[in-house]
């Protein structure tokens, strides 16, 4: 059994791990970044990035079936799914093999394999090609994400019954879609195959979509989704299934209160969420805390266990790909003896529906909850120029402020380009702007980002092209 020493080995190379991997080769430090499927994890192979591209290509569909009304007439505009799928396959191909030439460059050395953690300072690494080798390291990150949950009346089988992974691979697009779970997986892969030619039934058990999202921003994708022609079936539950003769499934829905649905499909996708992967990589053995797949971690990244680190979404909520990586700056500064900690404000959240939703800091009903009295500005997309002239007026800008002292609590965004918009809103969090602060700056005209300024104006009661409450 081979045996090496390196000041650090990260268990995981996901946006948390190649991230953390990276910077501590920027520091100087001598590390072993293991992965036991590809670099990039979740996020870069069947998560973020592939379900991003498909969501842009069935918007580009859809724009171009319905260009009439402005004057863009396409016809017989149709789907090859293939080539699509092949499409986004290399976009993935060239950030997991980015990521590899930037591990190459930072002296950063990839083993593939299965990782255990063996003892405080020891890996024990089953690789690809069936060796085994340990590694000791004064420093052991664990960055193993998350992995789809599986419900046990409807286990995959990578066809009929589906998960993310499965739906962003799909190279047939089936005619109908039930979508267990209606939160951010189940709505964007939902809205993309919604696009692209399959009726849709969302099946959610909470009393409404996405939950944890501000209701008022849920309502305005949701109205989307049916006026397209979905079927939302909330405060339900998928119970079981059967195959029909046709090779369609049968969906039994528990509706509550003993009322029984059946939802004839050819496809379920199952999106109820994701749990941590923090158990059997050998942690508790060492006296590491594990609760429920989550591994706890304090600012600086570090475990119960001196020496061992936890970063993304193992290391508690929320999971997502922008915090797993800067989580793995932090550790990766920390471990080289820098001073760094997890001191930012808020992490920005963003759902790729349509319309987009994107959210910073707290909602009006979570700073009330708070005992905070708030003052809100909201302007809508449809008294934009610039909406209009990209013809996607659904929506609005909605800011949340302190009542007395008009400092920016939260910012909650329902519209196109969404996701972008929201990166001015976590600087201001971050720098504790004021309404004033956004109100007051001069954004260029005509753009989506003057909701921002106009919304901020309205908290004030100032703003100019509505009228202000």
């Amino acid at each position: 059994m081979a045996t090496r020493t390196v000041d650090a080995v990260v268990i995981g190379g996901g946006p948390g791990g190649y991230v953390c991997s990276i910077r501590l080769g920027q520091l100087g430090q001598k590390v072993v970044c293991v992965e036991k499927d590809e670099v990039g994890g979740v996020c870069l192979n069947w998560g973020c990035v592939p379900s991003k591209a498909l969501i842009a290509a069935s918007h580009t569909y859809e724009k171009a079936k319905h260009g009439a009304s402005m004057g863009l007439v396409c016809d017989n505009v149709r789907i090859d799914v293939d080539r699509m799928q092949d499409w986004k396959n290399g976009i993935v191909k060239k950030l997991t093999g980015g990521i590899r030439g930037l591990f190459k460059g930072n002296k950063v050395d990839l083993v593939v394999g299965e990782a255990r953690v063996t003892g405080k300072n020891t890996v024990t690494v089953k690789t690809r090609e069936g060796a085994t080798e340990t590694i000791e390291a004064r420093a052991i990150v664990i960055a193993t994400g998350s992995t789809t949950i599986e419900l046990p009346a409807f286990k995959f089988d990578g066809k009929k019954v589906i998960g993310a992974k499965e739906a962003v691979s799909l190279r047939e697009v089936p005619k109908r879609m039930l979508v267990i779970g209606g939160g951010v997986i189940g709505l964007e892969l939902g809205c993309v195959y919604q696009k692209l030619g399959s009726e849709i039934t969302v099946v959610e058990a909470t009393p409404s979509l996405l939950p944890g999202t501000d209701p008022e921003l849920t309502a305005v994708v949701e109205k989307k989704l049916v006026k397209n022609g979905a079927r939302i079936l909330k405060r339900a539950k998928a119970a079981s299934y059967e195959t029909n003769a046709d090779g369609s499934l049968a969906v039994k829905v528990d509706m509550g209160e003993g009322k029984f649905d059946t939802v004839v499909t050819d496809c379920v996708l199952v999106a109820v969420g994701m749990r941590p992967n923090g158990a059997g990589l050998g942690l508790e053995e060492v006296g590491v805390k594990v609760e429920r797949g989550f591994i706890p971690a304090d600012v600086h990244g570090r475990t119960n266990v001196e020496g061992i680190y936890a970063i993304g979404d193992v290391s508690g909520l929320p999971m997502l790909a922008h915090k797993a990586s800067k989580e793995g700056e932090v550790v990766a500064e920390v471990i080289a003896g820098h001073k760094a900690a997890k001191d930012w404000v808020g992490i920005p959240g963003a759902i790729f529906t349509d319309p987009e939703i994107a959210v910073v800091g707290l909602t009006e009903e979570e700073a009330k909850k708070k005992g905070l009295d708030v003052r809100v500005g909201k302007f809508p997309f449809a008294a934009l120029g610039r909406a209009m002239a990209v013809n996607e007026t659904d929506g609005f800008f909605k800011i949340v402020a302190d009542k007395k002292t008009h400092e920016i609590l939260g910012i909650h965004i329902v519209g196109a380009e969404a996701s972008d918009l929201i990166s001015e809103g976590a600087l201001a969090l971050e720098m504790h702007a004021f309404l004033e602060d956004l109100g007051l700056t001069i954004h260029p005209h005509p753009t989506l980002g003057e909701g921002m300024m106009e919304a901020a104006m309205a908290g004030l009661g100032h703003a100019v092209h509505i009228m202000n409450r």
